[in-house]
Formats: structure tokens, sequence, C-alpha cells
């Protein structure tokens, strides 16, 4: 006899996963620069909520923000996606990463002095492209974290981070619709784009939101070859310059010529263990016009926050050596008058400081089920909700 609270429990998972993957994909959505949502992932799902949000200002602006909303401008007006607190591999909060940028404005963290080892800023006819060297430890990367890659799609379509945004004003002549304006330029949505994060590398690429191939150019589906294979530049000239400059379109990421061939890549899937080898050397483009600059020119605000950083720390120092002195007084007062009072020498101080400034805070507790967790959660759920429909059917 068929036992109906099984029929039901298979029921519930099964428009719960019906549900989840009837949600609008990040790279489905449209939105403008002067009128970003609270959060622009509000579907829900398997991996929980966004995180951040999307509509920062200067509340925002600080080391603890969780702006959610990255720009690619330039050589010295960019973000990065990296972790909101140290301590995690990439891999494993793709969907919580944060924007850390090269300016204020933006309500976003600021990429600290000494992070940015060698940039190299990118303009070719379908997208803009910066890469470089970076210092991880400075944006809460672990030092040997190998990375990953964040981009708007993500195996459940809600991108890595969830609701994260991209936005350029370099395609304001190719825009399809109006998105906004800051400082007198129009900020386009960037559609297609992908960041590369790990072994003290970066890149990130903005593909022309008006181009139809822009999805092959800032492909998302080599994420096991990073930087090298999916942004090829001259890699071995980057660390330590910072130049900006104009260059031809690269090959299709996967992409490569053999034999007077264009021949496609197929990456295997983790389960065969780590990339050994790789059937091909990555065509780079060649770049002209270049113009060099100093990082202390270009990365203001970076310095700007460690001297305001270096003064607030002094200065907290100060209070805290005066309040200590104030509290030592005060206690030797105190213990004098005790002593006068009971006439022992020997007579207890009065009452002591137990209210040290040195207590515990509450320690941020852990962040949930990671994307590629949840992802493993929702396979194995859904597999089991197939399974049980398909035994149903059956009888």
């Amino acid at each position: 006899m068929l036992q109906l609270a099984p029929v039901l429990a298979v029921a519930a998972l099964a428009g719960n996963a019906l549900a989840q993957s009837s949600t609008t994909p990040l790279a489905a959505k449209r939105f403008q620069w002067n009128n970003l949502p609270y959060k622009a992932d509000t579907d829900g799902g398997i991996r929980g909520e966004q995180v951040g949000y999307n509509r920062c200002n200067a509340t925002t602006q600080n080391q603890d923000s969780l702006c959610q909303t990255a720009v690619i401008n330039s050589i010295d007006d960019f973000c990065l996606w990296a972790p909101p607190t140290p301590g995690e591999e990439v891999g494993n909060i793709e969907g919580e990463m944060v924007a850390w940028c090269t300016k204020e404005g933006y309500g976003t963290r600021i990429i600290p002095e000494g992070a940015l080892q060698g940039v190299q800023f990118i303009r070719t006819p379908h997208y803009v492209q910066v890469v470089g060297f970076i210092d991880q430890t400075k944006i809460n990367m672990l030092a040997d974290d190998y990375g990953g890659e964040m981009d708007p799609h993500g195996a459940d379509q809600r991108g890595n981070p969830l609701g994260g945004l991209v936005f350029s004003n370099q395609f304001s002549a190719n825009a399809t619709s109006m998105n906004g304006t800051a400082g007198g330029q129009r900020f386009s949505q960037v559609i297609q784009w992908h960041n590369f994060m790990g072994a003290s590398q970066f890149c990130l690429k903005a593909c022309d939101p008006s181009w139809e191939n822009g999805w092959a150019m800032c492909e998302h589906i080599y994420d096991r070859i990073g930087c090298q294979y999916n942004a090829p530049s001259e890699w071995t000239k980057i660390n330590g310059t910072y130049e900006s400059c104009e260059g031809d379109d690269q090959l299709y990421p996967g992409q490569y010529i053999e034999n007077g061939q264009t021949r496609t890549y197929t990456q295997p899937p983790e389960s065969l263990g780590v990339i050994t080898s790789i059937p091909y050397t990555p065509f780079t483009p060649p770049s002209s016009e270049c113009t060099p600059y100093t990082s202390s020119a270009i990365y203001t605000a970076a310095s700007q926050q460690a001297a305001a950083t270096t003064t607030s720390s002094a200065s907290e120092s100060m209070t805290s050596s005066a309040s200590s002195v104030s509290e030592t007084s005060s206690g030797a007062s105190s213990a004098s008058g005790s002593t006068s009072r009971s006439g022992s020498g020997s007579g207890a101080a009065g009452p002591s400081a137990t209210g040290s400034t040195g207590g515990n805070a509450a320690a941020q507790g852990g962040n949930g089920d990671s994307g590629a967790e949840g992802l493993k959660v929702a396979a194995v759920l859904t597999a089991g909700v197939a399974g049980i429909i398909g035994a149903l059917v059956a009888l």
C-alpha cells in the first residue's frame, strides 16, 4: 500500500527544486547605476541569501563594507572581488565575495597600500581588462590560496558572488540603454565578465554589453586554468610595473590555433584530479600606446587610508596611555584614602577596575554553507527526488 507521507515529502522536495531552477539568472537582470536595488539577488535558493548589498554610498564606505557592486574604468579606477573576512579559501566562499576598489566614492572597501604590485589595464575593441600581481593577504585571502573564479553565472545562475554586479564607464558610446550617470560619465551595466583571484595574481575582464559575443569572450567555464589562459597577457613584464595600453582582442578563452585550424580545449572535470598539462600556449594579443605610471601617483586612496589608519592608531594609543595614567592615579589615591581610614598600612586598596577594555568580543560566526557545498547538497537532493519519483511512477 502506498504511504502518503513519503509521497508528500517527495512532492515538497521536487517543488523546491523546481522553484530553485526557475529563478531569474543574474546575467538576465538589468539595473541602472543611479537606481540600484538594495540587493540584486532576491530569489533565494540552496545557497541562501545574498550576504551583501548593491546600493552602496558614503555610509558604506569603510573596510567592513559588504558592497557587492564593482566597477572597472581605468588603471587607477577598478575593483576586485575578495573575501569579507580572512581565513577561508576563495573556492569555498565565491558566493560571498565583496568589492575592494582603488578609489573612494563607491561605498566599498579600499585595496590597501602595497597590495597592488604590478598592474596592466588594456582597452580592446570588445572589452576592457585589468591584470596584475597582488599581495593577496592584504585583501583577506590566504597566502597560499590558488583562488577561484567570480562571474555573473554560477551553477545556479545567481552569480559569484550572489548578486554581484559590475559597471563601467568605458562602454558609454555602445550602451543600448541609459544606465545612469556618475560624475558626468555614463555607467553601463556589464553583463558578461569574469574575475580570477589567486596565486598572487588577478585578472578582471569586462565585455562590451552591446557585443553579441560577449558571452564567449568572457566565458566562465574555464575556472580551473586561471588568468594565464583566460586573460593572456605579457605577465613577465607586468610584475613591478603599472601601465595602461590599447590592444587587440584575444582569442576566445579555450580556443587556440593548431596547424592552421581553430580548436577548442575541453577542461577536464575536477574528479579527474589536478590538471597537469594543457595542450596549447595561449595567444597573447599585441598591445600599443602604453602609458607608464607609478603606484604612489595613481593609488592615492590607499595611501590616504594608510595615513588615516596610522593617525587613528596613534590617537588611540595616546588615549589609552592617558586613561591608564588616570586609572593608576585614581587607584593610588583610593588606596591612600583607604589606608588612612582603616589606620592600617596593610589595608586593602579600593575597588579594582575590572571593566577591562580588552574583553573578548563575540566572534562572528561561520558563513553558512559555501556555494560549492550548497551545490553538492542540491545535486544530492535533486538526484534523490528524481529516483524516488521514478520509483513512484513505476508503482
